[in-house]
């Protein structure tokens, strides 16, 4: 485990970062359940870039909404904060799960995570391929080079429970048969999920609350560097390497300067430093509550973590309506 920088974040950013987060899930939650992903999308970019900017770092995008000449804001390498205060790097997904918001199903987030300079990998948008476990278990009880059913079989071996007692979480794609075929063997349950593992990931780390205890599968390696963000901040386990699947890919993992593309990533390796995590709730979910517009109010609620420290906050908010009109 790499050590603490000397010169870590100041703690007033975990508020910070929670008003942004807050901010970006309350825009996307205007557009639950209208059918409209792009509008959802843009709701919450237009409002996590425009309080992101309102913070007092020095912050470079190094996870975002794609390249420069693909997305107008919070591209990757833009520029955020008032330039007064510390080098950081930011990685975000605005609306994680835009098809869940615009069909109002659960488990849509927005999420940011933060951290200092050169901390975050600069993830190419490709596919990742992710396994990953919550606090409190030793280095090497999962494996990504182990069979799913292996995998599985250790994790109950270690946490000390019967197999049937595991449940997997799983993206529900045609590319996971192999890996929800080798868990069946098991006997251990399977969550199929329709979208978000950053959500997926998250949940491992509650098992108690989410009744998730391991994630496994291929996803976007964006959305992996913020999980891996999380984990990091509560002392979770995250395995994963890049899957490229054209020639593209490959060349896009050239241009992001990736080495070795076939180089395994522990947590440590995607989000390092002293680390910064905030999700909130668009809709609802395992593991938070999605917005809600009360008459004279909006309720929030968010987690919000931070790896220096090992310290997790759950934050229920209620935002006010002055004279009725608009947010506080």
């Amino acid at each position: 485990m790499d050590k603490l920088s000397p010169t870590r974040l100041d703690r007033a950013l975990t508020l910070e970062i929670v008003r942004v987060t807050e901010q970006a899930a309350i825009a996307a939650a205007r557009q639950r359940g209208r059918g409209n992903e792009m509008a959802a999308d843009q709701a919450a970019v237009d409002a996590m870039r425009r309080e992101l900017n309102k913070l007092n770092i020095t912050g470079r995008i190094v996870i975002g909404e794609g390249e420069r000449d693909q997305a107008p804001m919070l591209f990757i390498g833009e520029e955020v904060g008032t330039k007064n205060g510390p080098g950081v790097d930011i990685a975000v997904d605005p609306l994680e799960c835009t098809t869940i918001c615009a069909k109002a199903m659960p488990n849509s987030l927005a999420v940011l995570a933060m951290a200092e300079k050169g901390s975050l990998l600069n993830a190419p948008d490709l596919y990742m391929n992710k396994i990953a476990i919550g606090p409190n278990y030793p280095d090497g009880t999962v494996d990504l080079d182990a069979s799913p059913a292996d995998n599985i079989e250790n994790l109950a071996r270690v946490k000390g429970v019967p197999i049937g007692d595991i449940t997997a979480c799983v993206l529900d794609r045609p590319r996971h048969a192999e890996i929800i075929a080798s868990i069946r063997t098991t006997g251990a349950a399977i969550r199929l999920i329709a979208d978000g593992d950053i959500a997926g990931v998250i949940d491992t780390t509650t098992p108690e609350v989410t009744g998730i205890d391991i994630y496994m599968g291929t996803g976007g390696a964006p959305e992996g560097v913020l999980a891996a963000a999380a984990l990091r901040c509560i002392g979770g386990q995250i395995q994963a390497r890049l899957h490229p699947l054209t020639d593209d890919d490959y060349r896009r993992a050239e241009h992001w300067g990736v080495k070795d593309i076939k180089r395994k990533y522990l947590t440590s390796d995607l989000a390092s430093g002293d680390v910064f995590f905030s999700a909130t709730g668009v809709t609802d979910g395992s593991l938070l509550r999605g917005v809600k517009f009360l008459r004279g109010s909006i309720e929030t609620e968010t987690v919000v973590m931070r790896s220096a420290t090992k310290t997790v906050r759950w934050i229920r908010t209620k935002h006010g309506f002055p004279g009725g009109h608009g947010l506080s």
